[in-house]
């Protein structure tokens, strides 16, 4: 059996639900603290600019509550990182962020803005902080990535998981074997390799089998399935998945 891959639960769109209201609940971290319970291995949280769903407060919250590691998600910019230094999560994940987009849509561009990447990540990392990049499957990406000093990058699977979702079965398996190929890419440059964007219980199997990729981040899905099933039962069939597809 390869090495237990772990599971990271995004509990953003918990905040998503109680902001339509603009209330209280449902509560952001006692989602986070069910998905602890239920066996996450850490919780994913994107503080976006314009505060669509997590806010600060959340961020805060999350800090304190949590006894497995904090995966805060940010774009960067100079806002963002003074909250990441005052706070400190165990894991920062740089990605790209657009005030129009409804979700983060492809990867960071790292190659083309090496220089100011690598001095915006430096503060980050001079205080502990584990920094991963949020890239397309991509090896002139990757290798921008370890250039840059970034010791873990998440390939971005959402162009995998659209196409499986329509059925487009060539070019799912040709996007499949380009994230396995940069995975295998990835390894070698000294970069731990995560995963995530788009996936769901039909189409975990294949991107969790991928021996380098050591974590799988999903939030999404699982939130919307939790309406149904509850988030303990979702997160355990979604772990069951995942160890399945490593046996």
């Amino acid at each position: 059996m390869m090495n237990r891959q772990r599971l990271g639960v995004n509990i953003d769109h918990v905040a998503t639900i109680r902001n339509a209201r603009g209330g209280m609940y449902p509560d952001p971290v006692r989602a986070a603290l069910m998905a602890q319970i239920a066996g996450a291995d850490g919780i994913t949280a994107h503080l976006r600019e314009d505060r669509r769903h997590i806010r600060d407060e959340d961020i805060e919250a999350l800090v304190a509550a949590l006894t497995i590691p904090l995966n805060f998600e940010m774009a960067s910019t100079s806002e963002m990182q003074e909250i990441a230094l005052r706070f400190r999560p165990h894991a920062i994940c740089i990605v790209p962020e657009k005030r129009e987009e409804r979700t983060t849509e492809g990867g960071l561009e790292v190659a083309n803005d090496k220089n100011r990447l690598s001095d915006f990540i430096k503060p980050l990392l001079d205080v502990g902080c584990r920094v991963s990049l949020f890239v397309e499957p991509d090896e002139l990406q990757l290798e921008a990535s370890a250039e840059i000093g970034a010791t873990v990058v998440e390939l971005h699977t959402g162009a995998y998981c659209d196409y499986h979702a329509e059925g487009s079965n060539r070019s799912a398996l040709d996007e499949l074997a380009r994230i396995s190929r940069c995975s295998v890419f990835a390894n070698n440059l000294g970069l731990e390799v995560h995963a995530g964007h788009g996936l769901t219980f039909e189409n975990v199997s294949s991107i969790a089998s991928i021996p380098q990729v050591m974590e799988l981040n999903i939030g999404h899905f699982l939130i919307g399935e939790s309406v149904f099933t509850g988030l303990d039962n979702a997160i355990s069939k979604m772990r069951g998945l995942m160890v399945e597809a490593r046996l």
